[in-house]
């Protein structure tokens, strides 16, 4: 295509090279196939989640279900944004390039996939905190329209969060080296390429950032101690169990969801090659881990699953 010339004689980028992960080149048919097996067990999973809760009339009706069925959708995304690049990348060199459309699409896709789990999983610790603190307002409260809105909420949120980071990184003049230092179109390894000075970028951008997952960390953490002080007075032993059980599974999850961005973000100085161990661990890692740790060891997830996979009606208090 007829490439403008700017000022300065600078051609803008057309196209980016994925460097990928550090490490992988020396054995690409090996992580091939380990990637790809992760890609489609998260598929599988995931897909099985949703439609475990999507067919289970019982399990849809209630709140806790509905949000574990978009969190299952979202790791499907999230893993399918960057996992097949990934794999393409370590088939050969072609499979490194990706458009400068691609590549912006990408970076938002990743960012909006992201930010709207984070909410989602605030969501959920407000969901547990309502259903164990106030058991007999939260089916008043927490109503199928309240549901559907908070889960709209975390969309709408994670759309806009991205859409501001998609605009901060692409408005500044990229002209020269066009090799991205990871795997992903991603906001650090993406301001080291642009021919500007990306100071303000930055703070703007670790603030977003910042304030979003330390804001959701902390609501979700605010939740959990009064859960664990309402857990702690509950009088029967099965009772705590149970209300133990389904909240660990919860904080299993948030833990190893907020610890690499906090990583990444916020300590931007650390070397790629670490970033993208830690970065793998959650676009590929933690969506495969979502569905084993919610519903395996969840009753009701484990009955209607086998439901759905035997097609039997058994009853569901049998």
């Amino acid at each position: 295509g007829g490439k403008q010339m700017e000022p300065g004689n600078q051609t803008p980028v057309t196209e980016f090279i994925l460097e990928g992960l550090p490490n992988t080149r020396e054995l690409p048919s090996l992580f091939f196939l380990l990637f790809l097996l992760l890609y489609l067990l998260t598929l599988l999973g995931n897909t099985l989640t949703l439609l475990t809760v999507l067919c289970d009339p019982r399990l849809h009706a209630l709140p806790m279900y509905c949000f574990l069925g978009h969190l299952s959708f979202l790791d499907a995304c999230l893993s399918s944004v960057t996992v097949p690049k990934i794999l393409a990348g370590l088939v050969g060199p072609g499979g490194r390039a990706i458009s400068f459309g691609g590549c912006v699409a990408q970076l938002y896709a990743f960012h909006f996939l992201c930010s709207t789990e984070c909410f989602l999983y605030t969501v959920m610790a407000y969901d547990r905190f309502l259903a164990i603190c106030h058991p007999l307002r939260y089916s008043v409260v927490m109503s199928r329209k309240t549901c559907l809105w908070l889960a709209a909420g975390t969309w709408l949120t994670g759309s806009i969060h991205a859409m501001i980071q998609a605009f901060l990184t692409f408005r500044l003049p990229y002209c020269g080296p066009n090799h991205v230092e990871y795997f992903v179109c991603d906001i650090p390894a993406m301001l080291k390429l642009a021919c500007a000075n990306t100071a303000i970028n930055q703070v703007v951008i670790l603030a977003n950032i910042g304030a979003v997952v330390a804001g959701c960390f902390l609501l979700i953490c605010v939740s959990y101690t009064y859960i664990a002080s309402a857990i702690l007075k509950i009088r029967t032993a099965q009772g705590r169990q149970r209300a133990f059980s389904t909240c660990s599974a919860h904080l299993t999850l948030v833990l190893l969801y907020y610890g690499p961005p906090v990583f990444i973000y916020l300590h931007p100085s650390s070397s790629q090659a670490s970033d993208g161990v830690v970065a793998v661990f959650y676009t590929a890692v933690t969506p495969l881990l979502n569905p084993f740790i919610y519903t395996l060891r969840n009753k009701e997830m484990k009955k209607a699953l086998r439901k759905l996979i035997c097609g039997q009606t058994l009853s569901l208090h049998a």
